[in-house]
């Protein structure tokens, strides 16, 4: 057996239909496209969407809602988290360096501090923004709160 010698096994291949060669061969005329419309001329191409003339889903759904272009997604940590890091590594400044190092956040997103849990030692945090109740928590116990 060779290469050259290989063929398709009998009846697994078709020779394509030639369509538009006349009506002897039984394809002419229309050739396979019906009458008239647009799908029936040359150069028809489907516009993405289109759904025969019906009404097209993305206008039959209405709009919904806008997007504020100023909005700021905030990745959130709450007091309970820093007073665990502050007691594990022994800190008194808690930066988004310190966060990173201990997981919390990727540094690619923007830190919130909540003031969920509670605060016990005092310590000096920086992020980019404070719920009233985690600022004043943090106060409380004699810390700071710095906006970046």
């Amino acid at each position: 057996m060779k290469l050259s010698n290989l063929k398709p096994a009998a009846g697994s291949t078709h020779s394509r239909r030639r369509i538009g060669r006349g009506p002897g061969s039984g394809l002419g005329g229309t050739s396979t496209r019906g009458h008239k419309g647009a799908k029936s001329r040359s150069g028809y191409k489907r516009k993405i969407g289109f759904e025969g003339g019906q009404m097209p889903l993305q206008r039959r759904v209405p709009k919904g809602g806008f997007k504020n272009i100023n909005h700021k997604e905030y990745f959130p940590i709450n007091l309970s988290a820093l007073q665990k890091l502050a007691e594990e590594k022994n800190l008194a400044k808690i930066g988004l360096a310190e966060l990173v190092e201990a997981g919390l956040t990727n540094g690619k997103k923007l830190v919130k501090i909540l003031g969920e849990g509670e605060l016990k030692t005092k310590v000096d945090v920086e992020a980019h923004a404070f719920s009233k109740t985690a600022e004043e928590a943090i106060k409380a116990v004699g810390g700071n709160a710095t906006k970046i």
